[in-house]
């Protein structure tokens, strides 16, 4: 299992409202994801609305791609979208910074 972290950016002044969103994520999308094979899916916010993704998939982009070909993911992603900026008229689902993995600890110790 691959693991992989994203960045985006939340508009500060919608941040309460994106958290109460994610509060309650619809039963469909969260059996989506799941079926697409996103694994150990977090969110974490800063104040300022830098939102930090962590995912675990055997491969993000097919993980992508077979979440596109869902009914609900384009809904869930035409709601989501006003919340962010930077996006330059892409779906928040596409707008992911990745990160370079630096660091795992498990990997270091399985290595040992």
């Amino acid at each position: 299992m691959n693991r992989y972290c994203f960045l985006l950016q939340v508009r500060p002044d919608r941040l309460d409202e994106y958290k109460e969103r994610h509060a309650a994520v619809w039963p469909e999308m969260l059996r989506a994801l799941a079926d697409s094979g996103w694994a150990n899916y977090s969110l974490f916010a800063r104040e300022d609305g830098l939102l930090v993704g962590y995912v675990e998939s055997e491969d993000l982009t097919a993980a992508q791609e077979a979440m596109a070909r869902t009914d609900v993911n384009a809904r869930w992603q035409a709601s989501m979208g006003e919340f962010f900026t930077g996006l330059d008229g892409r779906a928040p689902d596409e707008g992911f910074l990745l990160l370079e993995p630096v660091f795992n600890l498990e990997d270091q110790l399985a290595a040992l």
